[in-house]
């Protein structure tokens, strides 16, 4: 079954970004995480996950950032999540902590500029 989603890669500086259009769930979780993780190299600060075109995000994605976002502590880099306001994804990672362990921008421009 195709994926259900797509990542798009930027780099600015020291910053990767990789934004998400679409679910990501059981089924898309694999190939984002292998995706995501050989976007950030040691030279990186920081990796910009940006949520706001996701539409759907399970347990997951939820585990999948908070691995990344392990790994990349580990190797004192950080990790960064955009999430549009009032998207339901925000409610979704609010309740389980996530906007209270990563550093949440209503936008990829304030991510950058963060």
């Amino acid at each position: 079954m195709p994926s259900v989603i797509r990542v798009e890669e930027q780099r600015h500086g020291t910053t990767v970004v990789a934004s998400l259009d679409g679910e990501l769930d059981a089924s898309s979780v694999g190939d984002v995480a292998v995706r995501v993780r050989r976007l950030v190299q040691n030279r990186e600060l920081r990796l910009v996950v940006d949520l706001a075109r996701v539409t759907y995000m399970d347990s997951a994605g939820i585990n999948l950032l908070y691995a990344v976002g392990d790994e990349l502590r580990a190797r004192q880099q950080q990790l960064h999540l955009v999430i549009a306001p009032g998207s339901p994804i925000l409610r979704t990672l609010a309740i389980v902590g996530a906007d209270r362990s990563f550093p949440v921008h209503p936008s990829l421009d304030d991510a950058l500029a963060g």
